[in-house]
């Protein structure tokens, strides 16, 4: 099992200047510790449960550039793009010209956003969640009409409608971005991830709801005619042993997911200052791990 890294507070002490070093040794730290993946929250206001919308946010894409730029190993994403933030062409672009600057290290995270807040606060329409699942599906079919090289043509959907899905330079990862799509809704999400995704992300409350989640998955890919063991399955970490730097209570709440084929814990720790977290308690995890395979 891999080890992935979260970043999803930004209130350093030092400020907003401050940020920049942050980040930059924190890529050196993942690194450095053999961290996998590299991911920050989409989102315009912080999460209320994480200090609420006046406390710092950074703008994800642009963040993600900023990592690309100070490493050189590490898969990088937002977890997850929230559909109804940009227009589908717009991302797929702008997704595709953080792989073709980071080497080919981009997956594109998405799902169908949630926060009204941001929504009604920056003026972004908010349509509800049967139409954000719509605009979802038609978002993932045009991200893949423009990775295509032979498909550049029009694109007419219920939401959007694109005269071309001109897409130049490609994207170096072949045959595309990995794409990740977060969430466990049973009957939508998980179809989804059947029929377009990669990979997925799932937040666990216990390792018995992640075999069933996966469970649900398979049926959905036995349906669809897709191989189920070509989707990479991830887990995003809440605990507070990821916080606390409880070394071995991490290693007992984790122990469960060994024989579910979960590839990358995502740890998400609440912290402002991660790159010292990271050297203290995320490269031993890495170690773990890897002894225990």
């Amino acid at each position: 099992m891999r080890v992935g890294v979260h970043i999803n507070r930004f209130d350093h002490s030092g400020g907003g200047p401050a940020l920049g070093a942050e980040l930059a040794a924190a890529g050196a730290a993942a690194e450095a510790a053999g961290v996998s993946w590299l991911s920050v929250m989409d989102h315009y206001f912080q999460m209320e449960s994480n200090g609420g919308a006046e406390a710092p946010m950074l703008e994800a894409y642009t963040t993600l550039g900023y990592l690309a730029g100070h490493t050189s190993t590490v898969r990088l994403g937002a977890l997850v793009t929230g559909v109804t933030y940009r227009h589908p062409g717009l991302l797929a672009k702008i997704a595709t010209s953080l792989d073709v600057l980071s080497g080919g290290r981009a997956t594109l995270g998405i799902g169908a956003a949630w926060y009204d807040r941001e929504h009604e606060g920056l003026g972004v329409p908010y349509p509800p969640l049967a139409e954000r699942f719509e605009r979802l599906e038609e978002t993932l079919r045009i991200c893949l009409q423009m990775w295509d090289p032979e498909a550049n043509g029009p694109f007419e959907g219920k939401h959007y409608r694109l005269a071309e899905t001109l897409c130049v330079p490609a994207p170096v990862s072949e045959p595309h971005p990995e794409i990740m799509i977060g969430g466990g809704g049973e009957k939508k999400t998980l179809r989804l991830v059947a029929q377009y995704a990669d990979a997925c992300n799932l937040i666990p409350s216990s390792a018995d709801e992640v075999g069933h989640k996966l469970d649900v998955l398979r049926r959905h890919c036995d349906d669809l005619g897709r191989d189920y063991d070509r989707i990479r399955k991830t887990i995003a970490y809440t605990g507070r042993a990821a916080t606390d730097g409880d070394l071995d209570a991490f290693m007992r709440d984790i122990a469960g997911y060994a024989g579910l084929g979960i590839d990358t814990v995502i740890l998400s720790p609440r912290l402002s200052e991660p790159a010292a977290w990271i050297e203290s308690f995320a490269a031993p995890v890495v170690q773990r791990l890897a002894q225990s395979d």
